[in-house]
């Protein structure tokens, strides 16, 4: 297609409300990845930082 201004190519034959939608949640949705991304592995650094645990710990619980 040509498109003989911006506004043309911005409504895109009266499609442009999907077309830029669809790029505007895509954008959202590759935000939210690198945010979460960034939060897991902060998590993560910190769990490789916690000290181990102490002499005689047992993960499991002890029937009396």
């Amino acid at each position: 297609m040509n498109w003989s201004s911006w506004s043309e190519f911005a409504a895109m034959g009266g499609y442009g409300v999907y077309v830029w939608g669809s790029f505007g949640v895509v954008a959202v949705a590759l935000g939210v990845e690198m945010i979460a991304v960034r939060a897991r592995r902060r998590a993560l650094r910190q769990l490789k930082n916690m000290p181990a645990p102490a002499a005689g710990f047992s993960e499991t619980p002890h029937e009396a």
